[in-house]
């Protein structure tokens, strides 16, 4: 009896709907304006990609740097010859990372920078996925755009304005989940109206706004895990967690400069503070 009324309370408070947390394990700093943390599921490892100066310059500063799954530098200068580096996906042994009208391409098992595909009609490029057949998609973030790139041939795959600004993207089974930045980006990158989260169709290229998602924050990254999409607001510094049909939840609060979050796909969540030099690693709970 005691067990049936303890259980009918909880139900009654509702247990579920106590805000879900996630917890710093580490930080790691040391880094240049880390924009992505990829983790390397085939080398148990996390890739960071720094900036070093304004992220739309090509000044030849960015690098690319290696850091252990307990938050210790092992490589600083992994991949030097970039500009302004940003999102990375992991395709047939090879590392695709944006950096503003190019997608560079380096060699996982080296670290060596092998060739750069140049994207027409690029403006800023800014995020990276790939999906299960190994096809590589990169955000446009300044032209609504994202273009696939099957090998080393890029392509345009959607320009559509309910994009709105287009910045993470994350391959997630038959669709590719985008979050957006929002309409009308200031100088000062604030928006006239925020962004959220979005679907593109991976067959069809149709772009659905995930319901309950819409207009709430200017989104930098976005990954899923099982059933949930992870976002970060960069202006913020929020990481929001969404299940579809719901309401996004504030997990974690940084500084603002969250940007390109990775996971091990499990329970770890790898956020760069791109203002702070530093990587943070959260646990779920």
């Amino acid at each position: 009896m005691k067990t049936l009324i303890i259980s009918t309370f909880l139900a009654i408070v509702g247990i579920a709907a106590v805000p879900a947390q996630a917890g710093e394990i580490w930080r790691a700093s040391g880094f240049e304006q880390p924009e992505s943390a990829l983790f390397d599921v085939a080398n148990q490892r996390i890739i960071v990609s720094n900036i070093v100066g304004n992220p739309g310059n090509a000044d030849g500063n960015g690098y690319l740097s290696v850091l252990s799954l307990d938050g210790k530098i092992v490589t600083q200068h992994w991949t030097d010859g970039m500009d302004a580096p940003k999102g990375m996906a992991i395709s047939g042994g090879k590392l695709y990372v944006a950096d503003i009208t190019k997608v560079r391409v380096v060699d996982l098992a080296s670290g060596k920078l092998v060739s750069s595909i140049d994207v027409p009609q690029a403006v800023f490029l800014n995020d990276v996925t790939a999906d299960a057949s190994g096809k590589v998609y990169v955000t446009d973030m300044l032209a609504d755009t994202i273009y696939r790139i099957d090998g080393d041939r890029p392509e345009l795959f959607v320009k559509d304005a309910v994009l709105a600004s287009p910045n993470g993207i994350f391959a997630d089974g038959n669709r590719l989940i985008v979050a957006s930045w929002g309409k009308g980006i200031n100088p000062d990158f604030s928006t006239a109206e925020p962004g959220g989260l979005l679907a593109v169709d991976l067959a069809s290229k149709a772009v659905s706004p995930l319901p309950g998602a819409q207009k709430f924050a200017d989104l930098d990254g976005v990954i899923a895990i099982g059933d949930s999409i992870y976002a970060t607001a960069y202006m913020t510094g929020t990481l929001y967690r969404y299940h579809e049909g719901g309401a996004p939840e504030v997990i974690a609060t940084f500084k603002p400069g969250s940007a390109d979050i990775g996971t091990d796909g499990k329970s770890t969540i790898y956020v760069p503070l791109m203002n702070e030099g530093a990587v943070a690693a959260l646990t779920l709970d």
